[in-house]
């Protein structure tokens, strides 16, 4: 996932499928599962948030002026992506 010229690195789809049964598996009722590229450690992290309103404190890549960046949102139960209205 996340390959090509748009992304700053690739991940597996087992990774990927792990950070939804984590948020799905939370006592927290999440909702929405953001991958976040940390441009310090150049990973991507998997931030939970319950809300729509929580999406808005991250700025997108490739456009983010902070160590943070966010790259995609899915629905932790469709597994459906989420647009950004981009």
């Amino acid at each position: 996932m996340f390959e090509g010229p748009d992304y700053p690195k690739s991940i597996t789809e087992e990774l990927f499928e792990s950070w939804l049964e984590e948020g799905r598996a939370s006592k927290i009722s999440y909702h929405f599962l953001l991958i976040v590229w940390n441009v310090y450690d150049e990973k991507y992290n998997p931030v939970y948030v319950e809300s729509r309103e929580e999406i808005k404190n991250y700025e997108s890549y490739p456009d983010a002026k902070g160590s943070e960046a966010l790259i995609a949102v899915y629905d932790l139960y469709s597994e459906s992506r989420v647009s950004l209205g981009v």
